[in-house]
């Protein structure tokens, strides 16, 4: 008899529960909201496992569209339906782009600055290495992926040298080698054992 881990597990509590969040978290998303999104919808709210947030966060990948975006939008369709995949559409956009307009207005005014230029520079390294951080956290869920942890290093690292050595298009990386790894990972969930409906108590 085996037993699987088990994480505690929460919810949106109403509409507007998902809309405030999600509304928070994309505020907090300046550089990319990657860096924040595991945090956020994982560790501090559990509307979702690491493995949950990895799997989903793939799908998001691959769908045309922000991923952020992508996510949202199965995350309150999950909980709420049409009506919670729209609202966590709207949370993730109302007030960011109202921000975005304002900033818009005022870097007009002031690109030419050497110092402005040079901060936005700057916020881009930290941004990159928050996203790499980010990044090296999720990577122990992966230990759980059917694919074992050094198969999954290994399509990583592929992807990795394709995409940015190679400078190949992501779409075409992501139809190759994101086919060879589905098959693998089919091929190796057909072998697993099958769980009789009475095993687990």
């Amino acid at each position: 008899m085996s037993s699987l881990p088990t994480t505690e597990r929460s919810q949106p509590k109403s509409l507007t529960d998902l809309f405030v969040s999600l509304t928070l978290l994309a505020l907090q998303g300046f550089g990319g909201v990657l860096a924040v999104v595991q945090r956020e919808l994982v560790e501090n709210k559990r509307w979702m496992t690491r493995e949950e947030f990895i799997e989903e966060w793939a799908v998001a990948q691959i769908m045309p569209g922000p991923n952020v975006i992508n996510l949202s939008l199965m995350l309150g369709s999950r909980y709420f339906g049409l009506k919670g995949a729209l609202v966590a559409l709207a949370g993730m956009l109302v007030v960011p782009l109202a921000l975005v307009l304002l900033l818009a207005v005022l870097y007009a005014q002031f690109a030419a600055n050497p110092a402005v230029a040079g901060a936005l520079r700057g916020m881009g390294a930290v941004a990159a290495g928050i996203i790499a951080a980010n990044g090296l956290k999720l990577a122990g869920a992966l230990k759980n992926n059917v694919l074992g942890l050094g198969l999954c290093a290994a399509f990583a690292l592929s992807c990795f040298v394709m995409v940015a050595l190679l400078r190949w298009p992501l779409a075409y990386v992501l139809l190759g080698l994101g086919s060879v790894a589905s098959f693998v990972a089919y091929r190796r969930l057909l072998r697993l054992p099958k769980v009789q409906p009475g095993a687990m108590s």
